[in-house]
């Protein structure tokens, strides 16, 4: 296969020019007083199909010498799937996409919704692209790789150059890391322009073969594990983006399931921005790992947008419980007038929200002449929440 280059990546600028977004690049006070460095977010959950892989789709069916009227094939975990079906019904015609048979519905129905036909097969990557070169071959199709090719890095490489473009001075840029295109296009581009800027990848603990690979020289494999960023599940490099990898990246670190849902929550609090796990992976290791130094200008790589909404409400709900900001108890009280009225007036005077209430009469379990009364409540923070179950405490029983 042949290598990549900065020349490669300004082609890949020039054909994209007016068919995909110039995402912003935008400064955070928030994440930049949180790590001591100055934060930057490339949003490329903004772009088309919600994340950066209509560039190399794009890119790549650009320089088809021979676009088949059948279309072409691809293989996906669900971004790559809208990126391809996205920029084949920019050129008019057809897609089929394999998608392994656990990929989020929102990429499936979001996917047909570009024009993609979908075919769901197999449980992980791996198995699904097996399907997509048979279906390829039997139907003449052109298969558009996710990763393993020139034209799909320096799609995605353009990244690097409008980073470099919007911030000619950025010392660190940490990028997710799956099959490894992004990162190999981005660091292409930004070594070629600014050869001391740091490029570290980040890969969640689950599926960390790049992180294997990177420390141990040669390319490893990693068995299907369960993450939240699900669009960086690929079990291991190829040997294409492995040697790019391998030359031109700084460091690669992995990141716990827990703090990609915290810098999920944060992206969504605190910048009011949707990301998904794998788009979420570069700030989790910016606030968890150290690797940026103190004052550093640093662009993190938001890849991607593409989440279940179902995933988000529970994380949602999950984070505001361990900040101590949702609270679900059950108070124990006689069922006597006045009882429930003393409940809610120590719940109003120290403001707290009541979110939702309940009162159970008829357990079989309960005390004679007793009522359990369910309470969900949103407090300020942690603090507040102790400080909430202490009054209440002092006049009630906390039960069960």
């Amino acid at each position: 296969m042949i290598p990549l280059t900065i020349d490669d990546i300004l082609k890949a600028q020039k054909t994209l020019e007016g068919k995909v977004k110039r995402t912003p690049l935008n400064h955070s006070t928030t994440f930049s007083n949180m790590t001591g460095c100055e934060v930057y977010l490339k949003h490329e959950n903004l772009q088309k199909g919600g994340s950066f892989k209509v560039r190399g789709a794009y890119n790549k069916i650009a320089n088809l010498e021979k676009i088949k009227k059948t279309g072409v094939v691809a293989v996906s975990t669900g971004n790559h799937a809208q990126g391809v079906a996205l920029a084949a019904a920019m050129f008019g015609f057809n897609s089929t996409i394999v998608m392994p048979k656990g990929a989020p519905i929102p990429k499936i129905e979001a996917t047909k919704g570009y024009g993609g036909q979908v075919i769901l097969y197999g449980n992980s990557f791996e198995e699904a692209f097996i399907k997509a070169k048979e279906i390829g071959k039997k139907e003449k199709l052109t298969l558009v790789h996710a990763f393993d090719d020139p034209y799909i890095a320096a799609g995605q490489g353009t990244i690097g150059l409008e980073i470099l473009e919007d911030l000619p001075d950025v010392d660190l840029v940490i990028c997710p890391i799956g099959g490894g295109g992004l990162i190999s296009g981005i660091a292409t581009a930004i070594k070629a322009r600014k050869s001391n800027c740091r490029v570290i990848g980040v890969q969640a603990r689950e599926m960390d073969a790049a992180y294997k690979s990177f420390q141990d020289g040669i390319l490893v494999q990693t068995e299907k594990g369960n993450t939240i960023a699900d669009g960086i599940a690929i079990k291991s490099p190829s040997e294409f983006t492995f040697s790019i990898i391998k030359s031109q990246i700084d460091d690669i670190v992995i990141v716990e399931e827990e703090e990609i849902a915290r810098a999920m929550l944060l992206l969504l609090e605190r910048c009011k921005s949707v990301v998904e796990g794998a788009g979420a992976v570069a700030l989790a290791a910016l606030l968890y790992r150290n690797i940026a130094k103190r004052g550093e200008k640093t662009a993190l790589v938001v890849s991607g947008g593409n989440v279940d909404i179902t995933i988000l409400s529970k994380l949602i709900t999950q984070g505001l419980i361990k900040s101590g900001r949702y609270k679900e108890l059950k108070v124990l009280m006689e069922d006597k007038p006045g009882e429930l009225e003393n409940l809610l007036e120590i719940i109003s005077e120290l403001e707290a929200n009541i979110v939702d209430i309940n009162v159970d009469r008829y357990s079989p379990d309960l005390p004679f002449n007793h009522v359990v009364v369910q309470l969900a409540i949103e407090t300020k923070n942690l603090d507040h929440s102790l400080a909430l179950l202490k009054e209440i405490r002092k006049q009630f029983q906390i039960y069960g």
